[in-house]
């Protein structure tokens, strides 16, 4: 049975370039035979996230859609240096049913030069949820200059995320190694043996 991959969308602009990078990427995803949803942020309610409030808005729908996916992609615009708030508050509402043994593959969107503190960032995060983060990661620098009429103009950019779409395919259903040493102190990771 072929993978279903799934790309959430960490921007809320009508125009997003990160948007449009993770169609580009599914469309790759489409053509190596797996199943590809776009899961877009605006679509849900998700309020601040609130400790006292985890099930607050659309959050249960969210994490319902992300547990049924096989691998997911992320993709984000940069803001000051970082990931967006929207995708933070979305991961937020998620835990370690969600991203758990998950591959997960990296996009980030910059105005300026090469965004990986973002990357750097959000790779940090999925550690602590003992995801499995593809080591390909794609970048769409000068983002005002790499889209057109919707479509990503760059051919160096479109191999990108030709293959990124294509890496998370291959390993979506990738084999997590023997729990880490850190794994073991990673509370809240559920109940794993010891050696």
């Amino acid at each position: 049975m072929s993978p279903t991959i799934g790309a959430i969308v960490g921007s809320l602009r009508d125009g997003s370039v990160t948007r449009v990078g993770l169609e580009h990427a599914l469309d790759a995803v489409e053509s190596h035979g797996a199943t590809a949803r776009l899961i877009d942020l605006r679509t849900y309610e998700l309020p601040v996230y609130d400790a006292d409030a985890k099930d607050a808005g659309d959050a249960p729908e969210l994490r319902a859609e992300i547990r049924d996916l096989d691998a997911i992609l992320l993709g984000t615009p940069v803001y000051h240096g970082s990931y967006s708030a929207p995708l933070k508050n979305a991961l937020d509402y998620c835990g370690f049913d969600e991203f758990e043994n998950t591959t997960v593959g990296l996009m980030a969107v910059a105005g300026g030069g090469f965004p990986l503190p973002a990357l750097d960032h959000l790779r940090g995060v999925l550690r602590a949820l003992d995801a499995w983060v593809l080591p390909f990661q794609a970048a769409i620098p000068d983002s005002h200059t790499a889209v057109e009429n919707g479509v990503v103009t760059d051919p160096d950019l479109q191999d990108r995320l030709d293959t990124l779409g294509q890496r998370i395919v291959e390993y979506a259903s990738i084999e997590p190694d023997p729990i880490t040493f850190e794994g073991k102190h990673n509370v809240g990771a559920g109940e794993h043996e010891s050696d």
